[in-house]
């Protein structure tokens, strides 16, 4: 089993940047595929961006293509989201999650483990 426990959300200005963490417990973290899904007020969670066990693969949605990186250390058993150019419409709670397909899944019912969640807010 992993727990997963998400950082580094707050509160920013449009155009500004931040980085989220999430770190995972458990030895086994490389041999899970790692996403990070966004759920805004009355809305339905949704696919931010995905990364495969090594790191080699990467998937995003196309929103947010091009301004967001995921990567991950599997030393420090941890996955990060870099988000760049930020907009008030990325408002939202950011959630972590792991599966253990080895393939790129975007689907959250394909993933096995959820963090809590952490809260951005983009001012404009």
């Amino acid at each position: 089993q992993v727990q997963l426990v998400e950082s580094g959300g707050g509160l920013v200005q449009a155009g500004g940047s931040l980085r989220l963490s999430c770190a995972a417990s458990g030895r086994t973290f490389r041999s899970y595929a790692m996403g990070w899904f966004r759920q805004a007020p009355g809305k339905e969670r949704e696919f931010v961006a995905a990364i495969s066990q090594s790191g080699g693969n990467t998937d995003y949605s196309n929103s947010e293509k091009g301004r967001f990186t995921i990567s991950r250390d599997n030393a420090k058993n941890t996955v990060y989201l870099q988000m760049n150019s930020l907009k008030p419409e990325d408002t939202a709670v950011y959630y972590c999650a792991a599966t253990r397909k080895y393939i790129i899944v975007t689907m959250s019912d394909e993933y096995d483990y959820w963090g809590q969640g952490t809260q951005v807010t983009v001012s404009s």
